[in-house]
């Protein structure tokens, strides 16, 4: 999707992928990267997630990036947050606590910005790329990413054909393909959730599945 897709959602307030409650996929499974009280944590294409703030309450310093600027103050304002601002090469920083998020392009990003990032939590990013920006998503990750890093990534695998995206399907052999060059990738879990997200059904979907993955760079 370009980036003016996601301006105009947020102008529109069209954000149903956004989530009043934290991810429970992501309080179940981050335990099991085992990072480090105070790593930082790299959150792309973030939002406005509540998600962030989970992260900082386990003692992580989290780096979100996003590209809304609508959606940078709704997540401050809405958590009653007042970050100090400044300028880089990446984007406008906006920094509260633990929290720096990011107004800018997650491909502005260069490995000096995220070097200190052992972790990475990707839940709405990958499935809200086309299938031809994924590819350039998964790769720029691993260039900028230091070695070591784990990522818990949360995907959607249902028969593209049947919805139109986004959130796109990423299915199984997707993943294994986008990371197979530098991280290693375990499934953690895949649960059929159709029944729990009736827009899927409503809009033709058959099956639906979520899936959780545990990745770690290993070059």
């Amino acid at each position: 999707m370009h980036a003016e897709f996601w301006l105009q959602r947020w102008r529109e307030g069209r954000t149903g992928f956004h989530r009043d409650e934290v991810m429970p996929l992501l309080a179940k499974h981050w335990s099991s990267l085992a990072l480090p009280e105070h790593s930082r944590v790299l959150v792309p294409l973030a939002g406005k997630s509540r998600d962030m703030l989970w992260l900082a309450a386990q003692g992580h310093r989290v780096l979100g990036v996003e590209l809304s600027p609508l959606a940078v103050q709704q997540f401050f304002d809405e958590n009653h947050l007042q970050p100090s601002i400044h300028e880089s090469a990446a984007g406008r920083h906006f920094v509260a606590g633990p929290i720096e998020l990011i107004c800018g392009d997650l491909f502005d990003l260069d490995a000096d910005a995220v070097s200190e990032c052992a972790g990475v939590y990707d839940r709405a990013a990958l499935i809200a790329l086309p299938a031809d920006m994924r590819p350039r998503y998964a790769s720029y990750l691993s260039r900028i990413l230091p070695a070591g890093s784990q990522m818990l990534l949360i995907a959607l695998d249902y028969a593209q054909a049947e919805m139109e995206g986004p959130p796109f399907s990423v299915d199984a052999d997707e993943v294994a393909t986008l990371y197979a060059d530098a991280w290693q990738t375990t499934l953690l879990e895949r649960r059929d959730i159709l029944a729990d997200d009736p827009k899927f059904a409503e809009g033709g979907v058959t099956a639906l599945h979520t899936e959780v993955w545990r990745l770690h760079r290993s070059s």
